[in-house]
């Protein structure tokens, strides 16, 4: 695959960083719990949400793809926040063109993509604003477009908004192999959290877990 261009390393990611620090340490129990999941398939491809903003999704997946990635599986992160994408910002990448161009047709997957030096970690950011995030994500071209990466990757990891604040994560969400939701402790409520659950049942979400944020 020729990849549009090489990336510098990410920027305070703890499992990059300090990958001796007990928090890199949650991080691959996580890895290795999401890896001996009972699934149909081989390929997976997980959604990562939460109830609210600042419960720390973002910073989660990241440092679990790079956690991914130093052993040596192959890693897509796809940042499908498109009304407030981060993951770009964290991998220090520009976001000029991503995933709306994709599913618009405006640019092929090669052209977006960007290859990481972190064993076999790519990523695909956002891209342009998307007036109707929705219609972009429910379209046929996001099912065949998930369907292909997951048969190219070890696993693909995608970052939505809070499932309780957008339509188009249960939209997604439906799409995946499986849903984690991060929770903040002492902030995230059980009510939300409830709610959560129960909106990612609606759409029939496979909810596999969930990761607590200390932070």
């Amino acid at each position: 695959m020729n990849k549009k261009t090489q990336l510098s390393r990410p920027r305070g990611l703890i499992t990059y960083s300090n990958s001796d620090s007990i928090i890199a340490d949650q991080f691959r129990a996580i890895r290795t719990n999401i890896k001996f999941l009972p699934v149909e398939k081989k390929n997976r491809v997980i959604l990562i949400t939460s109830p609210d903003k600042g419960d720390g999704k973002s910073t989660s997946i990241a440092n679990l793809a790079v956690s991914m990635a130093q052993q040596h599986e192959k890693v897509l992160l796809i940042d499908a926040n498109l009304r407030a994408p981060v993951i770009h910002n964290m991998f220090t990448i520009s976001n000029q063109v991503g995933l709306t161009d994709l599913l618009t047709g405006k640019a092929t997957f090669n052209d977006v993509v960007y290859e990481t030096d972190i064993g076999k970690l790519d990523v695909l950011t956002s891209g342009p604003a998307f007036l109707n995030p929705s219609e972009l994500l429910e379209s046929e071209k996001m099912k065949d477009f998930l369907m292909n990466v997951a048969s190219s990757y070890d696993i693909v990891l995608i970052d939505s908004p809070p499932v309780l604040k957008a339509a188009e994560t249960r939209v997604v969400a439906n799409q995946c192999d499986g849903v984690v939701l991060v929770v903040k402790r002492g902030k995230t409520k059980l009510e939300r959290l409830a709610e959560s659950r129960k909106l990612l049942k609606l759409v029939d979400a496979k909810l596999i877990g969930a990761i607590i944020n200390e932070k």
